[in-house]
């Protein structure tokens, strides 16, 4: 089989895949948020691993994904709910090599939507709370920082990152009329992420040309 036959084949076995847990997860849709949920991490994650897999044992994979999907839930208050995530399930088969890390920021805009399938804007964001773990960042004064939670020199900062506190993410929705019911949970940021990049103030995303390149599929860019 040729290099290009492989990847054909692979792309064809993932598209099936693909079709396969979306018909799963939407009948779950119905029955609770606690079941989807999970059935789409354990589908991101079976993918990572048929990635690696095709690439092989030494490939090295960059996952990029909202705070909630890519830090680990056991150490947030989704996980003590009954839920699982990408990060989490990351964090379990690939152990310390595997690094988890997540973004937080004060104020600024956001590129996103009112609801599910609701047109894109750009919303200012509500400044963070007086009782999160942005809040603390912010206090700093730092207008960005990387902080490496499992560097031994920043043992007072983990400390303090520690302690149970409520943490802000922001996704393809948000409410800033209901932002805290909508989107703070409690979390544990240093058991959580193994380092954080931090934004004082951040500015929306630029989105990408949305026409279809000349000569891609008809079904460009889903791929099915």
């Amino acid at each position: 089989m040729t290099k290009e036959s492989e990847e054909a084949y692979f792309n064809a076995t993932q598209n099936a895949r693909v079709v396969r847990a979306a018909e799963q997860y939407y009948r779950l849709m119905y029955r609770g948020s606690t079941q989807s949920w999970n059935l789409r991490d354990r589908h991101m994650f079976d993918t990572l691993q048929q990635v690696i897999e095709a690439k092989g044992s030494d490939a090295k994979v960059v996952i990029w994904a909202h705070n909630s999907h890519i830090g680990n839930a056991s150490a947030t208050e989704m996980g003590w709910q009954g839920q699982f995530n990408i990060g989490e399930l990351c964090r379990t088969a690939y152990g310390e090599q595997a690094v988890l890390i997540g973004f937080g920021t004060h104020a600024g805009n956001v590129a996103a939507a009112d609801n599910w399938d609701s047109p894109m804007k750009i919303k200012q964001i509500v400044p963070s709370r007086a009782d999160s773990f942005e809040r603390i960042f912010h206090e700093t004064q730092l207008p960005c920082a990387f902080i490496e939670l499992r560097n031994p020199q920043h043992s007072e900062v983990r400390e303090q990152l520690t302690q149970t506190r409520l943490e802000r993410a922001i996704g393809v929705i948000y409410r800033p009329e209901s932002e805290y019911y909508s989107h703070y949970f409690k979390a544990s940021l240093a058991e959580q992420f193994d380092a954080y990049v931090w934004f004082d103030e951040t500015t929306a995303v630029t989105p990408l040309p949305s026409a279809r390149p000349q000569g891609v599929p008809d079904t460009y860019p889903f791929g099915v």
